[in-house]
């Protein structure tokens, strides 16, 4: 809007782009058209391979081998197999390779916009682009060119890019100036904040932009940022190329001293001095050519693109004029086709540097959030993914993690959306953790059933008259619209009525009674009719009072966790697993969050607790369930086959703390899955917590043989008493859960080792 504002509507047009039909679609695409049944069609899509690396295998290359799709060849067995072997299924292959590739919708560029100078007409084709059922006349102009056709067209063509996490940012900053610093500026602090790096040292980096997948934390943690520059190579670290060839823990081990640093030439000090001899930028290559073949910039430019195209016309071209220009600069031809092949095989990784850093910058940004102003940031961007449950039961359980508690919505602090409070603001019955920043009230509009229309004009009345004294007292003053009795209830349900001391199973019972009576008494004033009695308050000394006692039943924790749940899709006040996660962590491979890293058919363990359970019966006839395993941090759904079913089927409730081994399942291209083998319901988790296990070592005594024998015992030992090392000095070391021992079986055999003075109980 901003460019068509200032350069004029007819000189600006996003982009447009054509959606292909993709192989598996093109399977399905293809058994329907033939006459043959859904399931038959989908039955062949997923034999197809999974993504490998995020790229899709096409069906030539499921059945002709390609280096490119070498893993994705060795996937397609199955389908090869199973072709040669079915008719019907060879002629739906067949039919599919025909239509894979065709153009099968035009859309819009997330970002990409082209700005002319004269109007767009003069240059190229454009159309408007209407959503269903909107008018034509308000749509976007669009080009008919995609966005490489208006680079050859040699137009200016630039990217937009609309982030969320824009709005978190904007919305933290006036958080903080409305409640601690009017004069904070993001825009203007310093890039070299330890407290960023530390977060990101750590790998604490979930809601921070790019930086929140397991393999980006544990990246953060072997490269250890101690720069903006650290910050943007990251991310141009952390994509299929680089990494398909290390080159990501390359980085991080030689800045770190790990791993020698080496350059291809003595020379490339002066270019790739900065990225340790990678070229890890599309500028990188660019410098190089400059610096070795005498480039101009334009040419080095030239240079990048024609890699990019993989041409092997263009490319020859380009290696002779590489070569020529290696000589006359003083270098050798050698060194020429040397040093063409290093580029070549790198610029198919490099990234454009310029990019890097304005995601950088927003990454950086992000987390200077997320150290400094943890509360309001937590809060912000709770609000930004309240309509998407699974990933703000990501941001709650981090929340956790570091020390802000998430309280229930309150009719009386809580505003439209998530908001934070001091430790000063915390409700005094309210027990923060140690250290805690403080704590955040659940939004109102995102409790099920409560729009924001109504939450603004509770909100309003609140403002205007004070806080609710009661139940009654909010039902006498909100106005009407208010009392729709589906929106109470689920305000009831998400606990937002409980700092006014009303149980919420109590007030379930009676307050549709007492929204009826109030009603009807508004009415009555309204019209000019007096109650029979006048109107009395809770406190007329020795009146009649014809207000609904509110009985003192409360819900018991599983079924007040379960209406939370239903209300605001996430467990606030308590979570199931809070208590017993150390037992349970113990008991599974990884994390669920950590699974949706794991290739397909990979066997693991995992664990959580049951929700959304439902049965199914198979074409046979047969019983099976699918729910949702859901943790701390996030959730995956779950299938049970008949024959695992008839063993642990009968326990499987919702609520239930369970392990499920089993399979990961990568073949829907939309959500991972999970088959599983085995389900254990796990009863009677220790919640409290084991005696420990002291260990006193002196650090000069701990050598790579005493350190491997040390781990090797406790390893053989697996329970629940958390090992502490003493090393000295007044030094004392938690080991981390995967170490915690049965101290019955351990004792002996660590003081055999050891020595009966090391072992402290």
């Amino acid at each position: 809007r901003y460019a068509a504002e200032k350069y004029g509507r007819d000189h600006v047009a996003q982009i447009i782009t054509f959606g292909t039909i993709k192989a598996r679609n093109a399977v399905r695409d293809a058994a329907r058209v033939l006459g043959y049944p859904y399931g038959m069609g989908d039955k062949v899509a997923k034999l197809m391979p999974p993504l490998v690396m995020g790229r899709d295998t096409p069906l030539k290359y499921c059945f002709e081998q390609n280096p490119k799709y070498a893993d994705g060849y060795k996937a397609a067995s199955e389908l090869r197999a199973t072709v040669e072997a079915d008719p019907d299924v060879k002629r739906i292959v067949h039919v599919a390779k025909g239509l894979e590739g065709l153009k099968r919708s035009d859309g819009i560029h997330a970002a990409a916009v082209v700005i002319t100078k004269d109007p767009l007409t003069n240059y190229l084709p454009v159309q408007r682009k209407p959503v269903a059922g909107g008018d034509p006349a308000d749509a976007p102009i669009v080009t008919q060119f995609e966005m490489h056709g208006v680079e050859e067209l040699g137009l200016l063509k630039m990217d937009f890019l609309g982030l969320r996490n824009l709005d978190v940012i904007s919305d933290t900053v006036a958080m903080v100036r409305a409640t601690k610093d009017p004069e904070f500026d993001i825009d203007s602090v310093h890039l070299d904040d330890q407290a960023v790096f530390d977060l990101m040292a750590r790998g604490d980096t979930m809601g921070v932009f790019q930086l929140e997948s397991p393999p980006m934390r544990a990246l953060l943690r072997s490269l250890a940022p101690t720069s903006f520059e650290d910050v943007s190579a990251v991310l141009a670290l952390y994509r299929p190329g680089p990494m398909s060839v290390n080159m990501h823990y390359d980085y991080a081990d030689r800045k770190n001293g790990r791993q020698a640093v080496s350059f291809f030439h003595e020379d490339a000090k002066e270019v790739l001095g900065d990225t340790y001899g990678l070229m890890i930028y599309q500028e990188s290559v660019m410098r190089v050519a400059q610096k070795f073949a005498g480039y101009s910039l334009a040419e080095a430019d030239n240079l990048r693109k024609a890699m990019g195209k993989k041409s092997r016309e263009v490319m020859a071209a380009a290696r002779s004029a590489f070569e020529e220009g290696c000589t006359r600069t003083g270098y050798t031809v050698t060194l020429g086709k040397e040093l063409f092949d290093v580029i070549e095989k790198f610029a198919d990784y490099a990234f454009n540097k310029s990019h890097t850093f304005g995601y950088g910058l927003v990454t950086y940004q992000t987390a200077f959030l997320k150290a400094h102003y943890p509360v309001e940031y937590m809060a912000c961007l709770l609000t930004s993914v309240k309509s998407n449950l699974d990933k703000a039961a990501v941001y709650l359980s981090d929340a956790r993690a570091n020390g802000v508690k998430v309280l229930t919505p309150d009719i009386n602090r809580s505003i439209t959306d998530f908001a934070a409070l001091t430790i000063a603001e915390v409700p005094v019955d309210v027990v923060l953790p140690a250290g805690s920043p403080g704590a955040i009230t659940f939004g109102l509009s995102a409790i099920r059933n409560v729009g924001e229309g109504l939450v603004e004009l509770l909100l309003r009345e609140r403002d205007q008259n004070g806080p609710y004294d009661s139940f009654h007292e909010y039902a006498e003053r909100v106005p009407e619209p208010v009392l729709n009795k589906r929106t109470v209830e689920s305000l009831i349900k998400a606990g937002a009525f409980d700092s006014l001391g009303h149980p919420r199973k109590g007030l379930l019972m009676v307050f549709e009674q007492i929204i009826d009576g109030t009603l009807v008494r508004r009415r009555e004033r309204d019209q000019g009719v007096m109650s029979l009695f006048g109107d009395v308050g809770d406190d007329a000394a020795g009146g009649f009072n014809e207000r609904v006692a509110i009985p003192t039943l409360e819900f018991d924790k599983s079924d007040r966790l379960k209406f939370e749940k239903e209300m605001l899709g996430l467990y606030i006040s308590d979570h199931p697993l809070l208590g017993v996660e150390a037992a349970l962590r113990r008991k599974v491979d990884c994390s669920v969050a950590e699974a949706a890293e794991k290739d397909d058919g990979a066997m693991i363990t995992l664990g959580g607790v049951i929700t959304n359970l439902s049965r199914k019966f198979t074409k046979k006839g047969d019983q099976m369930a699918v729910f949702v395993l859901e943790d701390l941090d996030s959730a995956i759904e779950v299938t049970v086959f008949p024959r695992v079913l008839t063993e642990q089927g009968h326990k499987l409730i919702d609520d239930a703390i369970v392990t499920v081994k089993g399979r990961i399942d990568r073949r829907d291209e939309v959500r991972i899955g999970f088959m599983a083998q085995d389900v254990q319901i796990l009863e009677g988790l220790d919640t409290g917590s084991a005696a420990p296990l002291r260990l006193r070592v002196p650090a000069t005594s701990l050598t790579e043989l005493k350190i491997h024998q040390i781990r090797k015992i406790l390893r053989e030992h697996p329970g629940d008493s958390p090992v502490y090392l003493h090393i000295g000095q007044g030094k004392v070391l938690r080991l981390a859960d995967d170490f915690c021992v049965d101290l019955d079986r351990v004792v002996g055999e660590l003081r055999m080792a050891l020595g009966h003075d090391a072992v402290v109980l």
